[in-house]
């Protein structure tokens, strides 16, 4: 997904800008940047970050960057920040989201305007060139991003770096956040609150969806006003998230201990204790015992110090061995037992068919499963949090498919007091090898985070689109 920071202050801001930045590489997978601007222009830094910590990478051009104000990115795809010479003037922008119109969009520019697209990788569009090309469309920086906001299909939020500031945009319909932090000389926008008070920053206000605010060392103004509409992702609080993170007030893992009591509410099985797969299931394990009252335990644990992110490589094969790697059973705990574990989601199921696998080796007696989010039946059209080619490749997909499902109604599939429904999840335990499986229930889902559903996006759940005025009515069009 990516994630974005900026900061500007009355001194020096790149202390700030890096370990800003740096909070957010949980986010991301392939590249990392930063850029400040000075008294002679801006001076920029990018890094293949696949394999390597971001901080390792940049640390050595810290002393060549000097500044008050700079934005930072940890990006999914393209290289960032990009430095732009347009009728507005020359700055640098940084954007986290999907342009699912991309390809559309670049051909009517390239027709009708007569550009060309510099910034090319495999074929593909950088999306951030993209906005600024749509941004540059216009006769202002605010204009021009109301301009992309429209014309997009997806979600963009985005940084500018210019001469008059640091603009700051949270995506049309809030599906990602942006938080304003102020301290004492200084000021910050972030997509992680966590990443504020190690830095001496309070949390000021969240951005609105589609807000527009410039950001001097001196205080932020709004230059255009949020909507009313806002679909932020529910799937920050279950798996993006980070734990000390907040998002519209809601902290994430005070979200999870919820998310873990309303299964374990909902559960009569009996078992010796509960586990979290690490990372992200480690707070829906805490909160499903602390219901339960049955023992947290840790039957494997996660090596980090050399096994980065188990999503990071684009080779699924890579990324398997790295998952399967970094998780190490504890045969003295596991053996003999009955277990409940629970994950943050189920998407494809290969690797945790193997997890599966391996804590039956160990001597496991029953393997038990909750995943703390419903079943994911549809590919995000937003924010590209599921690595999968297809959305065919999903675990629910593929049981429906072997279940003779059709694909112009999967409606039923989504809703837990329907015969398919269970026919479904009974298909995806055999798969995986369980002794039981359980997922959470999306109105449960809805209560442990705590906003209306009407401001949750949960397009990958149910495939309701809840921009449409009646949003029942929207459903996946498949």
């Amino acid at each position: 997904m990516g994630g974005l920071f900026a900061a500007a202050c009355e001194d020096d801001c790149v202390g700030d800008l890096f370990y800003g930045t740096d909070y957010h590489s949980h986010l991301g997978t392939r590249r990392g940047g930063m850029a400040v601007a000075n008294g002679t222009g801006y001076t920029r830094f990018i890094h293949d970050i696949t394999n390597a910590q971001f901080r390792s990478k940049f640390e050595d051009d810290l002393p060549r960057m000097h500044g008050r104000r700079g934005i930072g990115v940890i990006s999914d795809t393209e290289d960032q920040p990009l430095i732009i010479g347009s009728h507005l003037g020359t700055y640098a922008i940084v954007t986290v989201g999907r342009i699912a119109n991309a390809a559309d969009l670049a051909a009517e520019a390239c027709g009708r305007r007569r550009i060309h697209f510099s910034e090319m990788s495999g074929g593909e569009i950088n999306s951030t060139e993209l906005a600024a090309t749509l941004i540059n469309q216009e006769s202002s920086f605010v204009d021009g991003i109301r301009n992309l906001q429209a014309a997009i299909d997806g979600s963009c939020s985005l940084l500018l770096l210019t001469a008059e500031g640091i603009y700051a945009a949270r995506d049309r319909y809030g599906r990602t956040p942006l938080v304003l932090g102020r301290k004492p000389g200084g000021w910050a926008v972030t997509m992680e609150t966590c990443a504020l008070p190690n830095l001496g920053y309070e949390v000021h206000r969240d951005l609105g969806p589609g807000e527009i605010v410039r950001i001097t060392e001196d205080g932020v103004e709004r230059l255009s006003p949020p909507g009313r509409a806002m679909q932020i992702c529910a799937f920050l609080w279950v798996y993006y998230g980070y734990p000390a993170s907040s998002y519209e007030g809601i902290n994430v893992e005070a979200a999870r201990y919820r998310c873990g009591a309303a299964l374990a509410r909902r559960d009569r099985v009996e078992v010796d204790f509960v586990a979290g797969i690490p990372d992200s299931g480690i707070g829906h394990a805490i909160g499903y015992a602390n219901q339960a009252r049955v023992p947290h335990m840790r039957p494997f644990v996660k090596y980090t110090p050399t096994w980065p992110r188990s999503f990071m490589p684009q080779d699924q094969q890579v990324r398997d061995l790295v998952a399967g790697m970094k998780l190490i059973p504890i045969r003295e705990i596991i053996a003999g037992r009955r277990m409940l574990f629970c994950e943050d989601s189920i998407v494809r199921g290969t690797q945790l068919r193997k997890t599966i696998s391996s804590l039956f080796a160990a001597g496991a007696r029953e393997v038990h499963m909750r995943a703390a989010c419903p079943p994911l039946i549809h590919g995000c059209r937003f924010l590209n949090f599921s690595r999968s080619r297809s959305e065919l490749d999903l675990a629910a997909r593929k049981a429906i498919s072997e279940l003779g499902g059709r694909e112009a109604d999967l409606s039923g599939y989504a809703d837990h007091d329907d015969p398919r429904y269970r026919e479904m999840v009974e298909c995806i335990r055999s798969r995986l090898g369980l002794t039981s499986l359980a997922y959470q229930r999306l109105d449960d889902l809805i209560e442990a985070i705590g906003l209306p559903r009407e401001k949750l996006c949960t397009w990958c759940w149910d495939g309701v689109d809840g921009r449409c005025p009646a949003a029942s009515a929207c459903r996946a069009d498949l």
